[in-house]
């Protein structure tokens, strides 16, 4: 490496755990992969159309601290057995944030949220978290954002999206075509659906493209294709949760021959990123599905154990427990209630 022209802007490159070596300090019981295999097959299955219940991913904005998470896990699994009937709920395990300019990366890039940014220590409480809730028998969905990450904790996630900043990311379309998980594409932050269209029909193609192995090693990954996708409707310039939304990306999916497959996001545009109203996006997926839809495959909920969002202080001390530290989200009560609403509405 000749210094005058590599790595001008590079402090330091540090090795770190491989996913073998990670795996082998959370291994998987028969429970954990039933857990997971079972979460894949079951989502497969409502995307397909041969399962009637309605999928829904609910769970934190984003994962900070492992004790609440944990909490959450157990309160949401309870509600996941009273309405299994009519949802099948999988929890929203984010450890990793996009960033419009800068800020707070989620917990494997910066577990102890103090630009310290101990990765590898990231990656343990990552699994470690994702162990406890497979035991649970709750599955889990994340959102692939590092390229390299998957390899890791992708194991134990029976869903997975891909955000509007990067679903229209040659890398993330190579990545998605070999996950075992359903991959969910978002629309655009502009509101394009076109992009999670064009990645759907992408990600369905083999790739070859280079990863490392579970080794740690430079490896070129030769994939077959993953036909198990979606859109996700996240709202744009405008929210696109309603009927007229719906029918126009019915359309679209119509011209691929495709029946099913759309899952609408209660936050982020879609409630002006005002937790509350995520109730009333999701009424309106109550309305139209009791009307006879049968192309809304589910929907997102940000909830957290408590309502709101706060900044990061500095001293972590003075973090409340169980309150988002990005997008705000709805307390695990209200959360209930209107989950069960929403059943007793498409129940009928």
């Amino acid at each position: 490496m000749d210094p005058r022209i590599e790595n001008l802007n590079v402090s330091v490159e540090q090795s770190i755990i491989t996913p073998s070596q990670l795996k082998d300090l959370y291994p998987l019981s028969e429970k954990h992969i039933e857990t997971v295999y079972n979460g894949q097959a079951t989502i497969k299955n409502i995307l397909n159309g041969s399962d009637k219940r309605i999928l829904a991913v609910v769970g934190p904005c984003s994962i900070h601290d492992v004790k609440s998470a944990k909490e959450y896990a157990q309160k949401l699994k309870v509600l996941a057995d009273e309405l299994k009937d009519d949802l099948f709920i999988v929890m929203r395990v984010y450890f990793e944030k996009p960033r419009t300019t800068v800020g707070w990366k989620g917990m494997i890039n910066d577990p102890y949220m103090d630009n310290s940014c101990k990765i590898q220590d990231g990656l343990k409480q990552a699994r470690e978290l994702l162990v406890y809730i497979a035991e649970l028998g709750l599955p889990a969905a994340g959102e692939a954002l590092d390229i390299v990450t998957p390899q890791y904790i992708q194991d134990l996630f029976s869903w997975t999206a891909i955000g509007a900043r990067t679903t229209e990311s040659q890398s993330h379309r190579n990545m998605s075509s070999g996950l075992s998980s359903v991959v969910g594409f978002k629309n655009g932050t502009d509101g394009n659906i076109d992009i999670a269209l064009n990645a759907m029909q992408a990600v369905a193609a083999p790739h070859n493209f280079v990863s490392i192995n579970p080794e740690g090693k430079v490896a070129v990954v030769r994939t077959l294709g993953n036909p198990n996708t979606h859109v996700i409707l996240r709202g744009g310039k405008e929210p696109n949760f309603d009927r007229k939304h719906v029918a126009e990306v019915e359309e679209k999916l119509a011209k691929q021959g495709i029946e099913h497959g759309i899952m609408v996001d209660c936050s982020h545009a879609n409630c002006g990123k005002e937790a509350a109203k995520q109730e009333i996006v999701l009424k309106s997926l109550a309305e139209q599905i009791s009307n006879g839809n049968k192309s809304i495959i589910g929907f997102m909920i940000e909830s957290h154990l408590n309502f709101g969002k706060q900044s990061i202080p500095e001293d972590k001390s003075e973090l409340k427990y169980g309150v988002s530290v990005t997008d705000e989200c709805l307390d695990i009560e209200s959360t209930e209630r209107i989950l069960r609403e929403f059943c007793e509405k498409v129940g009928k």
